[in-house]
């Protein structure tokens, strides 16, 4: 597959709390920063989402006292898994993974800062109505193609390609450079429904060659 100027890679929340040793650590997550750095070169459009959450936000279990983590409740905006605190503002937690070559990325989107919404999608938070402005610098820019890398594969990484496919982007997702929570099968359900919409899952070896 032949990258073009008119392609984005889009690398998700490739963050120390998302990586082996933190708070809501992905299995393995450490292991594609290498991947996508050899990505990087290769593509002329760049951004990053970071997870960046007030203390005390919504979706974190402790929160909601008598709740554990990983079970579910209802939000206003619909069903809602409850977190371990993680990527609290200006902590380390938050802070990118420190090998992740994050100098060529032309813009940063943070999300989840919203205390009350939740949001996985650099896209829309959690409400499904409340835009990140990523569509429309995407199409100012004349992208036509986005590549989603990063974690978790089905969570963030999922919804974002699920929304770059609704706002009309070819979507493609590089599943050797994302790595998933998997909790009850949602790995496997992940890949199935982005294949059933027509997202493309490719490895990043057809990228480089």
């Amino acid at each position: 597959m032949k990258i073009s100027g008119s392609d984005l890679l889009l690398i998700i929340d490739v963050q120390n709390d998302f990586c082996p040793g933190g708070a809501l650590a992905v299995d393995d997550g450490d292991s594609i920063v290498a991947i996508i750095n050899r990505l990087i070169p290769h593509f002329a459009n760049i951004a990053l989402t970071q997870d960046w959450h007030p203390p005390g936000h919504g979706s974190f279990a402790s929160s909601h006292p008598g709740h554990d983590a990983f079970s579910t409740i209802q939000m206003p905006y619909g069903e809602q898994t409850l977190w371990p605190d993680h990527c609290i503002q200006g902590s380390e937690g938050a802070q990118f993974h420190q090998d992740l070559d994050t100098a060529a990325a032309a813009m940063v989107i943070r999300k989840g800062m919203n205390p009350s919404i939740d949001s996985y999608s650099a896209f829309y938070e959690n409400d499904r109505k409340t835009s990140t402005g990523l569509s429309g610098y995407l199409r100012e820019r004349n992208i036509k193609r986005v590549f989603c890398a990063g974690l978790a594969l089905d969570y963030c990484v999922y919804y974002s390609a699920l929304d770059a496919h609704n706002e009309k982007f070819e979507t493609c997702v590089i599943t050797d450079a994302c790595r998933a929570i998997d909790m009850d099968g949602s790995a496997a359900a992940a890949t199935t429904g982005m294949s059933d919409l027509g997202i493309k899952l490719v490895e990043a070896g057809t990228l480089l060659t």
